[in-house]
């Protein structure tokens, strides 16, 4: 059966320092999971060890923990991932300081099933054996393990490994098969150089998959890199998918500058952060925690340090939950969903944990009245209601890139969530390509503006058909973006409210109404240009003679060059549209005539102007395509 066929499921074990964690695994797959000289000369694991087995189409990858408190971050780094909890307690010992803190954590990391694991069993009697058994069902009591198989086992003598294996394998029975078509996102918990090969990382791929030749991106530093090779279980695969121990082999990096707490992912998807909103639930044997408290954050394989904001509250008692905002010293990657542990500053020990809801959160503000329930939205919602959430908080606008950063959701996902909002109306798409959601109140808000905006312009300037569409857009400030600009502005048009002429707005059937003095002044300027021919006044000179005040003669100017009655050759000169006509017909007969090359001395003899208007003019041709300079002479085209 190749790998692809078989379903992949990770067991983390855990568990206190000497209650057989090792030896355990080792008795079920063959596999020492010890890899270093000094674990292997003190007889205790210090760093994350790793075993495979292959059983009844399931295919188990061991994360053996280290049970001492002084490796517990580096247990932490081996809790991400985890599907089924090998909970281990020596039958010999029972529960003691480190059985409790490992299970906390795998618990506060959101772990849902698991086996439990009396170990050592052949070092006790059946009394003592019974009695460990009813203080392990007492303990787990209430919790994911209430109802869990408690396997009394011996990886010395091989008792009870037969059951236990049949427990692991109904526990992965209920596991739930991740999906590949996610994105990416690999947590690297080892890195090191392999003779002939190069760079090497390996982790717990807990989403999408991984196939030579793909390019990566790593985490915090923006990299792109190259994927060489894939090993599954120390296997060369083509392809790894979620749910896998994997091994990466990248091009193109020194082994140096990789290390636990990086992560490898589709590239070009997420966002780094170093703030973000979560629910942070504590322990009930943690100490009360106050605002801006300082604390250790592990989430995967990442370790920082991290100052807790809390959300209406000022400290959080033991045993109770809240929400929160994280202010990290390091960047990381995490998504809505990871599952976090945070410890006591000092002296450190496990106190709280929960999930991330918002990796790219905002710095909280002490007035934020809707923050509460947007985040028990992130918190309980469904996409529908996180999507209409999120674009109700994100003005000016909510981007496609911004959705998959903060939700991690494929194209698909998001397609099916964007069709059920639509429908409410509380979410507007102003742009497909690319994809810009608003929230139904902001769009209507932005309309209200637009059509204020333009009547107001109306109002003030009478005499003008419209405002140019970039100052509109301006008006409405950089807050706006473009794309529900242009989306509330299209839907004022459709809805007949604003006529929309080229990049002239203005209010649907609105006409510029003249008064008879304005009209008698346009024609006046209309004949003054007209009578002239190509002898034309100066503007200053036309204006100046009008019944109106100069303002207002400008604006009249204005209509007319609108209107295309009259045509701005330069700043200064400014001829009747029959002037022009009339030129053009002179000139096609003076081609069919003389040929089409013509000097400026000619044009002047030809057109009866001076040298100032002639040199203009030409060139107003040459732009015109009428003519075309060649040399001293113009070729009429």
């Amino acid at each position: 059966m190749s790998t692809e066929t078989l379903k992949s499921v990770i067991v983390g074990t855990a568990g206190h320092i000497d209650h057989g964690k090792s030896a355990l695994v080792e008795a079920l797959t063959g596999t020492h999971p010890d890899r270093l000289a000094e674990e292997k000369r003190r007889g205790i694991t210090i760093d994350l060890g790793f075993a495979f087995l292959e059983e009844n189409g399931v295919r188990f990858g061991f994360v053996d923990v280290p049970g001492h408190e002084r490796f517990i971050s580096n247990m932490l780094a081996g809790a991400a991932g985890i599907d089924v909890l090998l909970l281990v307690i020596a039958a010999d010992e029972s529960i003691k300081l480190q059985t409790r803190e490992h299970f906390d954590i795998c618990r506060l990391l959101g772990v849902q099933r698991g086996v439990v694991a009396l170990t050592k069993s052949d070092l006790v009697d059946a009394d003592t054996l019974e009695l460990v058994r009813l203080e392990a069902e007492e303990f787990l009591r209430g919790s994911f393990l209430d109802r869990a198989p408690l396997v009394a086992v011996s990886a010395r003598t091989g008792s009870g490994l037969a059951e236990l294996k049949k427990a692991l394998g109904e526990a992965a029975s209920e596991a739930v098969v991740k999906d590949a078509k996610q994105y990416f996102r690999l947590p690297i918990d080892r890195a090191f150089a392999m003779k002939g090969f190069g760079s090497v990382v390996t982790g717990t791929l807990i989403s999408g998959s991984v196939s030579t030749g793909d390019e990566v991106e790593l985490f915090p530093s923006g990299e792109r890199l190259r994927v060489r090779g894939v090993q599954s279980g120390g296997k060369h695969v083509d392809r790894a998918t979620p749910g896998q121990r994997t091994a990466v082999n990248l091009a193109g990096i020194d082994h140096t500058a990789l290390k636990r707490g990086m992560v490898l992912a589709t590239p070009g998807k997420f966002r780094k952060t170093r703030r973000m909103d979560v629910r942070l639930e504590l322990l009930p044997s943690a100490r009360k925690l106050k605002q801006r408290s300082r604390v250790h954050f592990h989430a995967g394989t990442a370790e920082t340090i991290a100052e807790v904001y809390l959300h209406g509250q000022k400290e959080l008692e033991p045993g109770q939950s809240a929400f929160a905002n994280l202010k990290l010293q390091d960047e990381v990657l995490v998504l809505p969903g990871d599952g976090f542990i945070v410890r006591q500053f000092s002296p450190v020990v496990t106190m709280g944990g929960g999930a991330v809801l918002d990796p790219l959160a905002r710095r909280p503000m002490l007035r934020d009245v809707g923050r509460a329930a947007f985040l028990e939205k992130l918190d309980k919602g469904n996409h529908k209601e996180i999507l209409t959430a999120m674009t109700e908080r994100a003005f000016p606008g909510l981007g496609h890139e911004e959705i998959v950063a903060r939700t991690a959701w494929t194209e698909k996902e998001i397609a099916v969530a964007l069709e059920e909002v639509s429908r409410t109306g509380m979410v507007k798409t102003v742009s497909t390509e690319p994809l810009v959601l608003v929230s139904g109140k902001l769009f209507e808000e932005v309309s209200r503006k637009i059509a204020e905006k333009v009547e107001k312009f109306q109002k003030e300037n009478p005499l003008l058909p419209g405002i140019a569409r970039e100052e509109l857009r301006a008006s409405l400030g950089k807050r706006v973006r473009p794309e529900t600009f242009r989306a509330a502005l299209e839907n004022l048009a459709a809805q007949k409210n604003l006529d929309v002429q080229g990049e002239l707005v203005k209010k649907a059937g609105s006409e510029i109404a003249l008064q008879p003095e304005e009209l008698k002044a346009k024609e006046q300027i209309e004949a003054a240009f007209a009578s002239a021919s190509l002898s034309v006044p100066s503007v200053k000179e036309v204006l100046a003679g009008l019944p109106v005040e100069a303002k207002r003669a400008e604006k009249l100017l204005q209509i007319l060059l609108r209107e295309k009655n009259l045509v701005r050759v330069t700043a200064e000169l400014i001829f009747h549209r029959e002037a022009l006509a009339q030129l053009k017909v002179q000139l096609a007969a003076y081609k069919k005539s003389k040929g089409d090359r013509i000097t400026v001395p000619v044009f002047k003899d030809l057109t009866g102007i001076t040298r100032k208007y002639a040199i203009p003019l030409l060139e107003y041709l040459d732009r015109e395509r009428v003519t075309r300079r060649a040399g001293d002479e113009r070729v009429i085209l």
